[in-house]
């Protein structure tokens, strides 16, 4: 891997992260599409350090919410971020082999991009929620965690699965945005401290294999781009509309199939 491919997938990962399109998904098409030739063990790894960038850049914009939670740590917020992490976290434990190993193929990703298309027609179809961010209670809390531990595997949306299902418990659209980002500082931080430790173990060849320098880009880009795209996206939540985004998953759901089945130059396994 070079800088200039560090520098494009920091790019994707820290637009992906938060359009409800799926940033692992996409890091794993573009990776395809740039023909890195790396072993799927490294590049996890590599998905992992540009997550952690993306990270950084919520913790960034939502500073102030996370300082209210540090000096009140006992607060109902506190408890609903921990409800909705919780099925996050037994999932993860039994998922993560099975994601590096199985599901990172052209045509799983032809699938899952498929079923968050439906996931967003699906999220639009909600009439507007009334309940604001005080209101949410722990049961929207435990369904909007189950939406996010469904969305761990590739190519589905953890941003789109966490604000669907908290549209469907009634919750306002930017609520909903705000308590999926807040989410995310967990679910990110939590994934990145587990691979973090498997390095220190003695992981180092996936710093081998791919390089620190690469690393280092790629971890920067994504913080500043993801900064930028939840600026952004904090701002069109509340009139964009999900469905176009159904769209596109669609289409990119239909040329990687078309590719898989019969062109064969990205995805040929």
């Amino acid at each position: 891997m070079n800088p200039f491919h560090a520098i494009i997938l920091g790019i994707v990962q820290g637009i992906a992260e938060f359009l409800p399109i799926s940033s692992s998904g996409h890091l794993i098409v573009t990776q395809r599409i740039l023909d890195i030739k790396i072993e799927d063990e490294f590049l996890f790894t590599f998905d992992i350090v540009v997550h952690l960038g993306s990270l950084l850049a919520i913790l960034i914009v939502f500073w102030a919410d996370i300082w209210k939670l540090i000096k009140n740590p006992f607060c109902k917020m506190t408890v609903l971020l921990i409800i909705g992490t919780i099925p996050a976290v037994f999932a993860g434990v039994f998922l993560q082999d099975i994601m590096v190993d199985n599901l990172r193929s052209g045509i799983w990703l032809a699938a899952a991009f498929t079923l968050t298309g439906f996931l967003m027609m699906l999220a639009d179809s909600f009439p507007p929620g009334t309940k604001e961010e005080s209101e949410i209670t722990y049961l929207d809390a435990l369904f909007v965690g189950v939406c996010q531990a469904l969305a761990l595997p590739p190519g589905i949306s953890r941003s789109g699965t966490t604000i669907t299902g908290a549209l469907s418990r009634k919750i306002k659209r930017e609520a909903a945005a705000r308590y999926s980002f807040l989410l995310a500082i967990i679910a990110i931080g939590g994934a990145g401290t587990l691979d973090g430790v498997k390095f220190i173990r003695g992981n180092s060849a996936a710093l081998n294999e791919i390089g620190a320098a690469p690393m280092i880009i790629g971890f920067f880009t994504s913080l500043i781009v993801g900064y930028f795209s939840i600026r952004l996206l904090l701002q069109l939540i509340k009139v964009c509309k999900l469905k176009y985004f159904a769209f596109y998953l669609w289409g990119l759901a239909g040329l990687i199939t078309l590719d898989y089945f019969i062109i064969k130059i990205f995805f040929v396994v």
